[in-house]
């Protein structure tokens, strides 16, 4: 790849208001939606697990905000036909106010980013930022806030979001990729989440998630059955679950290859998890470590008591929602390493087990489950809480842009006025009025059914 000076490159972002004004990005052409809602819908749901896809269309018809969590697959359409400014970098591809969260970093301590990257892909930096916009006129209303004081968080998001950019325009790039936001604490909604981050240890996912069973007079921790949300797989499909943790392993760095050889594996079991991947085929593994049984080392009862297990999710992948419309975004052909690259690609600390690996023919991403992980509520978000995490939302969207894009040409195209972050905010509130309008749909369809 050449190399550009600084002064090219922000003048590639300058001509590329050429392309796209910055005042245009308030449109939204639902008519030019070559493909219904519905139909696109149908077709996300190809090759899912087809008990759990009543169940996904249910928990879709909550709310208009658990529709838009569900309907990657329509916004990416919807995208698709308008627009873009051409200035690539990693995109989350599912940007929402409940796709950040609380987690741990591999020196254990807590912090706070973007946590949701199945979507992730190489494309137009707008349209993550467009997302979000939506999502927090959605989250506003549906946490009691009027339509013009969520259409303000939304502005504010984007606001903060080009003011960081401009900052990292200026910055050495080691910097960049090294730049932490440390007023996280200080919002109210992310103290929350970290509260509950506190408290979602591996030894809470035990308890939560476990059970203490006699089997051939030993007692021993396994999977608890909570249809249809947790289920125990059969010994054949455990066996293609725990030998796809070979492959795996191997793409582990050695040091972590060494602390997984440290735990032996237990139990397998089926989980639904999310709106977005209901369907979709996810495994957790419950591994004892160094403490596999009781105080007594003699005990002949390991696992009752134990006090260092390690659970890790398999999570089937499948193509992001907007790779048909990017053919050119250069993806890696596996989905699983397509997500744990891109992860990587836009946090500062990723979790140390984040890997990949295949079962059959399918695409997995394999990292930690609920090592110290929180999110918000939409609850948190009433009153001050929306505006707070609407500016912290654009920070953390652009520290990522930036380590994965080029902030002098995004800064470039963003100038310093406000125009761009007005545009943004009224697609948001547009986008807001046609995902009610598709979630209303939906419930007329009669494909959701009730949720227990």
């Amino acid at each position: 790849m050449q190399w550009a000076s600084p002064e090219e490159r922000r003048n590639l972002g300058q001509a590329r208001r050429k392309q796209v004004g910055r005042q245009e990005h308030n449109e939204l052409k639902p008519k030019a939606r070559k493909t219904p809602a519905p139909v696109l819908l149908e077709r996300s749901m190809k090759g899912r697990v087809p008990q759990l896809v009543k169940l996904k269309y249910s928990l879709m018809a909550e709310s208009p905000f658990a529709y838009f969590r569900g309907a990657v697959a329509v916004m990416a359409a919807d995208l698709a036909v308008l627009p873009n400014t051409g200035i690539v970098c990693q995109l989350c591809g599912d940007a929402h106010v409940r796709n950040l969260g609380a987690f741990a970093a591999p020196d254990g301590r807590l912090v706070f980013d973007i946590n949701d990257f199945d979507e992730t892909i190489r494309g137009p930096f707008e349209w993550d930022l467009k997302r979000m916009a939506a999502s927090l006129v959605l989250a506003g209303r549906a946490s009691g806030h009027k339509d013009s004081s969520a259409r303000q968080a939304a502005e504010k998001c984007i606001e903060s979001y080009a003011t960081l950019m401009n900052t990292f325009a200026a910055m050495p790039m080691i910097e960049v990729a090294h730049y932490q936001v440390h007023r996280i604490g200080d919002v109210a909604p992310i103290h929350a989440a970290l509260l509950k981050a506190t408290r979602a240890t591996p030894l809470h996912s035990l308890e939560q998630l476990t059970e203490v069973v006699p089997v051939a007079g030993v007692s021993t921790r396994r999977f608890k059955e909570m249809k249809p949300m947790l289920t125990r797989v059969t010994t054949a499909q455990a066996k293609a679950v725990l030998a796809s943790l070979d492959a795996y392993r191997e793409m582990l760095e050695p040091q972590r290859q060494h602390l997984l050889s440290l735990y032996r594996p237990v139990d397998v079991a089926f989980k639904v998890v999310g709106t977005g991947s209901v369907g979709l085929r996810d495994y957790c593994v419950y591994f004892e470590g160094n403490s596999s049984g009781s105080s007594n080392p003699g005990s002949s009862n390991p696992g009752s008591s134990n006090q260092d297990p390690l659970f890790l999710q398999i999570k089937e992948e499948p193509a992001s929602g907007y790779a048909a419309y990017l053919p050119d975004a250069h993806a890696p052909h596996h989905n699983g390493r397509r997500v744990a690259e891109g992860q990587k690609a836009m946090q500062v600390q990723s979790d140390p087990f984040l890997g990949w690996t295949r079962i059959g023919n399918r695409d997995y991403l394999v990292r930690q489950l609920n090592d110290h992980k929180g999110s918000i509520e939409i609850e948190d978000l009433a009153g001050d809480g929306l505006r707070a995490y609407a500016e912290l939302c654009g920070e953390l969207l652009a520290r990522g842009h930036a380590r994965s894009g080029d902030p002098l040409t995004i800064a470039g195209y963003l100038g310093t006025g406000d125009g761009f972050a007005e545009a943004i905010a009224k697609f948001g509130v547009a986008y807001a009025d046609q995902t009610e309008k598709d979630w209303q749909a939906l419930k007329k369809s009669g494909k959701a059914g009730t949720v227990k």
